[in-house]
């Protein structure tokens, strides 16, 4: 029972962390796309 107990909280806690793991990556990936469209925003204003 106690082993069973363990083993279901182990899970959850591994679970936790890997959407907390993939919820980091997707707001890198959204902040690394708005630096790129900045970047491209300043370069086009410099031209154009």
């Amino acid at each position: 029972m106690m082993m069973m107990m363990m083993m279901m909280i182990m899970m959850m806690m591994m679970m936790m962390m890997i959407m907390i793991m993939i919820r980091m990556m997707l707001m890198m990936m959204m902040m690394m796309m708005m630096m790129m469209m900045m970047m491209m925003m300043m370069i086009m204003m410099r031209f154009g």
